[in-house]
């Protein structure tokens, strides 16, 4: 986190460069660099903040706040029109926590340790609820190549429906993991285990809590704004911006709690944090900016191109068969690494 830190130097240069009406490349830049130590001390807020509420009430906390980021950025992508960059942005953190996470996270836990072990019954659970993510991309896809609706607007009201029981699904995920059955999924099956006390006050977690995410909601207005212009200098495609550059800004503190926990040996730590967001994104964040897109005037639909499903499809039947054994090791790791940079060369050729 220290590192993380030492870039909140470009918050400040971000605001200056918006103020004074830079050229929107360093806009662009300087703001993306800014987001990310502010994910971080997003994140860390939430945490403390869940050390006051409980485990139960704490989990809510992270998994409600977990993607936050990237939702604001997506949002403002979405009041702006960007419509093809917010859904690649979908794809892009699906995409970048299975394989690029994930796979970041066994390579470093399997070069320090020979083999990790996973939770059983979160491996279980997390492919089941993967699945569900695949059709809830899947069925619009399809529904939209049968079905004549060159306005979408069928589509745009049948992913609402969609995305309505992607909501219920994930409720219904937390209710089961956080509630009915957490024993089984804590490490060492103790559900106070790994635990400890807050650090920070209650009045300290939630006041940075709201100055980052304010913070986070004006740079994401910065970023969203310069896009269009810094892609056309730049060279590439609001998909390869969306599917790549957009996730890891929005997660990159996330990204290396994965790592560390990895590092930890607290794989299902790793995983938990890696796939999670995954989950999270494709059940909650996603069917979020659809029912926001309705409210904005913007409508959104879950109908992505043949090329984005097919690769979240093969993202998750792979992160599922590294899992399935309930272990980790280097090698899987670096499989999904390598499959995360096939992917990405493709989509920048796409």
């Amino acid at each position: 986190m220290k590192y993380l830190s030492a870039l909140l130097i470009f918050v400040p240069a971000a605001i200056i460069a918006e103020l004074t009406h830079a050229s929107p490349i360093v806009i662009f830049i300087l703001s993306a660099l800014a987001i990310v130590p502010l994910s971080g001390i997003l994140g860390q807020a939430t945490e403390e903040l869940a050390g006051h509420t409980g485990p139960t009430a704490g989990g809510l906390i992270n998994a409600t706040l977990g993607n936050f980021a990237e939702l604001v950025i997506a949002g403002f992508a979405l009041r702006a029109g960007l419509i093809d960059l917010v859904k690649a942005s979908i794809t892009g953190s699906v995409l970048g926590n299975l394989l690029l996470v994930l796979g970041a996270a066994q390579l470093a836990g399997g070069i320090k340790y020979k083999t990790q072990k996973i939770n059983p019954n979160l491996a279980g659970m997390s492919s089941t609820l993967l699945v569900v993510a695949v059709l809830g991309l899947v069925m619009p896809a399809v529904f939209h190549a049968v079905h004549p609706d060159p306005l979408r607007r069928a589509t745009v009201e049948m992913s609402v429906g969609v995305a309505l029981f992607l909501i219920l699904g994930y409720v219904l995920s937390l209710v089961y993991s956080m509630g009915t059955h957490k024993a089984i999924f804590c490490e060492g099956g103790d559900v106070s285990s790994h635990e400890s006390p807050p650090t920070w006050s209650l009045k300290k977690a939630i006041v940075t809590l709201a100055v980052a995410a304010a913070t986070i909601g004006v740079l994401s207005e910065f970023l969203v704004g310069s896009t269009e212009e810094a892609v056309k200098a730049l060279g590439l495609s609001q998909i390869f911006v969306g599917l790549i550059l957009i996730p890891i800004i929005g997660n990159a503190a996330e990204h290396s709690s994965a790592v560390m926990m990895a590092l930890k040996n607290r794989m299902d730590l790793a995983v938990s944090i890696s796939v999670g967001s995954a989950i999270q994104v494709s059940l909650l964040v996603a069917p979020i900016l659809v029912l926001l897109g309705v409210i904005l005037g913007k409508p959104m639909d879950l109908s992505f191109t043949l090329m984005e499903v097919a690769s979240v499809a093969v993202a998750v039947g792979i992160a599922s068969s590294v899992m399935q054994d309930s272990e980790s090791n280097w090698l899987e790791g670096a499989f999904l690494l390598i499959a995360y940079a096939v992917m990405g060369i493709a989509f920048f050729f796409y």
